[in-house]
């Protein structure tokens, strides 16, 4: 009875938290113009722990690395409009973003290019899940091991002003003394040559003119 009446007067405690949500993996943008793989490669990553972004044609791929700067990026090759090595360009000159890709060819020119644009590695389709999931976090222990490897943290918007774009498009207007039309179809332009998008751009025209600027102090 002493037992009972001592349980019975203890405080009775509330609810249990909930447990907290594990801490992602990474971030990792996986971009495939199939999406059934898109959708399968993607749960699979988010299953084992990731924190994915993902993204069905280079495009879009660009302005989500642009926006939310993953730590690696997994792409296919052969994608309408822009392919994955059109991405990939961009991603490790625009933003240093490191990247890896998941391609179902596998031909001379084709691992030669891959070499070339310097990927942490190349997986060949058909694969499931389970087997792309260690290529991928072999591919983020070796960023972690080599921090030059590594993509630049996200920078701070400049005034609270975080596109790019506007800001080119008046450095242009002010250069050239353009219309406000023709000095983003001059940037449009320049991004075409270059393969990459109009974001991208803007963003290497304004680091030209800060690194300008800072050059005269």
């Amino acid at each position: 009875m002493e037992a009972m009446a001592s349980s019975a007067g203890a405080p009775a405690s509330g609810p249990a938290s909930p447990p907290a949500p594990p801490t992602p993996k990474g971030r990792i943008l996986v971009v495939d113009d199939d999406r059934l793989v898109l959708a399968t490669v993607a749960h699979g990553l988010a299953q084992a722990g990731y924190d994915v972004i993902d993204a069905d044609n280079g495009d879009d791929a660009i302005l989500l690395a642009r926006e939310h700067r993953p730590q690696l990026a997994l792409l296919d090759i052969r994608m309408e409009g822009k392919s994955g090595f059109d991405v990939a360009a961009t991603l490790r000159d625009a933003y240093r973003i490191p990247f890896m890709f998941l391609s179902a060819f596998s031909d001379d020119a084709t691992v030669a290019e891959v070499q070339r644009l310097g990927a942490l590695a190349y997986l060949v389709k058909p694969l499931d899940v389970g087997q792309i999931v260690p290529g991928v976090e072999a591919a983020f222990a070796r960023i972690k091991a080599e921090p030059a490897l590594a993509a630049p943290p996200l920078p701070a918007p400049r005034d609270g002003l975080s596109d790019p774009v506007p800001l080119a498009v008046g450095v242009l207007m002010h250069r050239h003394s353009l219309t406000r039309t023709q000095a983003f179809a001059r940037l449009q332009r320049l991004a075409g040559e270059l393969g990459i998008s109009a974001a991208a751009q803007a963003e290497r025209l304004l680091g030209a003119v800060e690194e300008l600027a800072r050059s005269g102090e």
